[in-house]
């Protein structure tokens, strides 16, 4: 929601103080069509040329998440808080094998099924289970999997840096598709040099419009929508340090109750619950 507030602030502020000084909306629009044309046209152009179709893909599906804002909310961190109690509750009573079928078949997990939340995070769902099959299987040390669930998060934090990245090197070129628009326009006023001034300076206006178009775009919306989509898939970051950090601590040694108060810690301060909260909600969760 903010993010749209911010648009609507920074096209009143520049268009607000440009009618102020006796500009006219209609000068602006007349070569727009043409302008936009060639801004927007080329942008797409070479946005389609530098980047690979997948990830293409997660530009698109990350353009609403500006206004949806992050998912990762105070409810949602319990949720995981209280799905890893359960899971090291019930470790701790029948041993790591009773998690054995449910790790490997989390989707008919009678643990898992009551955290739709996380289920529904198949990154995060496929992060757990995956890490969790290494400590129940034996078939690697604490500190091997920790490694593995460090190089995971290393890949899954570098593919959500790629979208904002992708889109903040659009920004920086439109104010070049600008100067391109706005050069155009030049050679174009050139053929009217023998036209009264009033013509040429309406040429030369239109021209300029592809410059003033070009950094408007670059620096009031997509610059801040790349940072806006940075900051969101960023927030996806602690919740899987959340997931890694519980995980760890359990497999180190460390109680049930000890394992979610080192993962709770790993949650930012504005969603996370107090340790009293957490406490008082996972002792009513009762090993199966």
């Amino acid at each position: 929601m903010f993010f749209i507030i911010g648009l609507v602030v920074v096209f009143v502020a520049v268009l607000g103080g440009y009618l102020m000084e006796g500009g006219s909306i209609a000068t602006l629009l007349h070569p727009l069509p043409a302008e936009g044309l060639i801004i927007f046209g080329a942008g797409a152009g070479a946005f389609l040329a530098a980047n690979p179709l997948s990830l293409i893909k997660r530009v698109a599906a990350d353009l609403m998440k500006p206004i949806k804002g992050s998912p990762y909310t105070k409810a949602v961190y319990m949720e995981v808080l209280m799905m890893q109690y359960e899971v090291y509750v019930n470790i701790k009573k029948g041993g790591l094998l009773a998690l054995e079928q449910d790790v490997n078949d989390p989707h008919n997990s009678v643990i898992f099924k009551k955290y739709t939340g996380f289920t529904h995070n198949h990154h995060a769902m496929d992060f757990f289970c995956d890490s969790m099959k290494l400590l129940i299987n034996g078939s690697a040390k604490m500190d091997e999997i920790d490694m593995v669930m460090d190089a995971d998060l290393d890949v899954h934090h570098a593919e959500n840096a790629a979208p904002g990245a992708a889109i903040a090197n659009l920004a920086d070129a439109f104010p070049a598709f600008g100067i391109v628009a706005c050069v155009m326009g030049v050679v174009i006023t050139m053929g009217f040099l023998d036209q009264p001034p009033n013509i040429i300076g309406g040429k030369v206006g239109a021209a300029l419009v592809g410059t003033f178009l070009g950094i408007l775009l670059a620096y009031g919306v997509f610059q801040p929508l790349a940072k806006n989509i940075d900051a969101v898939n960023g927030a996806e970051a602690y919740y899987f340090n959340c997931i890694r950090s519980g995980l760890t601590s359990f497999g180190n040694g460390a109680a049930p109750i000890t394992a979610v108060e080192f993962a709770r810690r790993n949650i930012p301060s504005t969603e996370r619950p107090g340790c009293g909260e957490l406490e008082e909600v996972v002792r009513q969760i009762k090993p199966r």
